[in-house]
């Protein structure tokens, strides 16, 4: 969903009255999170239909509580390090997240391949932590990046938790093509999460990106899920037996999560991994 469809999905709330100014620095920030690289005051202004005369009133208060930042010319914006500041607290003062670090420390050494923790958010998944590839060849991937549930192994992880009719009502009926791959209708889609429920793992190919390959399983922490673990990798190098392989050790994973989750915290990361020999 686009900062501008978010706007009209939250105006036909009859339960919503957003303060207009606040609703636009947060329809600024996430249109310009939503790409990397910084955007001119015409297109912010175009795409988010904020009045130049307003907007960059906007701005500039952004800029000075470092929300945002300039290039050299002072008329392009892009995220600023207060972004980061917030941004990185969700994730620090996550309970889940954090006795899933040293899981996603193992996998990565275990397997070498890039592993990501992402959480659904709507018909979305966002990713919350990462660890990168120990291979010259890898996949770009960014921590707080949004990609349509549907198009990704983190998601059919996840939805292989709901019913098929929540599934609908949570995707709707128009499931967006990222490749020529991607699951585009929800009975499509609803056939992948049957087998993601029968294998307890969630597979895809070249559905989020072209030239890679994700397997996934959903984080044990509560019912229906609502994070889940995957292993990215280059098609280059992924075939079925590789894919066995990845499952067997995120399902190993997901055993020993669940056991830490039901421990008091803090674990330490040195008796998990002990744990995990």
């Amino acid at each position: 969903m686009t900062a501008g469809e978010k706007d009209v999905a939250r105006a036909d709330d009859p339960r919503l009255r957003p303060v207009k100014s606040a609703d636009r620095v947060l329809a600024i920030l996430e249109f310009l999170a939503s790409e990397p690289g910084r955007r001119g005051l015409s297109e912010i202004g175009r795409e988010l239909a904020i009045p130049v005369s307003s907007l960059h009133a906007i701005l500039r208060t952004m800029e000075r509580r470092g929300w945002l930042e300039t290039d050299e010319t002072g008329t392009r914006f892009g995220i600023g390090v207060e972004a980061l500041r917030v941004g990185s607290a969700y994730a620090r003062a996550d309970d889940v997240l954090a006795r899933a670090e040293p899981v996603l420390d193992w996998l990565s050494e275990q397997t070498g391949e890039t592993v990501h923790y992402g959480r659904i958010e709507g018909a979305h998944i966002v990713y919350l932590a990462k660890r990168e590839s120990h291979h010259s060849l890898r996949i770009y991937s960014a921590i707080g990046r949004r990609i349509p549930a549907h198009a990704a192994a983190l998601g059919k992880a996840i939805l292989a938790g709901y019913r098929d009719a929540e599934i609908r009502s949570i995707l709707g009926t128009s499931l967006p093509a990222l490749t020529r791959r991607t699951r585009t209708t929800v009975d499509a889609l609803l056939r992948d999460v049957a087998k993601a429920r029968r294998l307890g793992y969630a597979t895809e190919t070249e559905e989020s990106d072209e030239g890679l390959g994700c397997v996934a399983v959903a984080v044990p922490d509560r019912s229906p899920p609502r994070d889940a673990i995957s292993l990215a990798v280059p098609t280059a190098r992924l075939n079925s037996a590789r894919v066995q392989e990845l499952a067997v050790m995120l399902r190993r994973s997901q055993t020993m999560l669940s056991e830490r989750l039901a421990l008091p915290w803090p674990v330490t990361e040195a008796g998990f991994l002990r744990d995990l020999e």
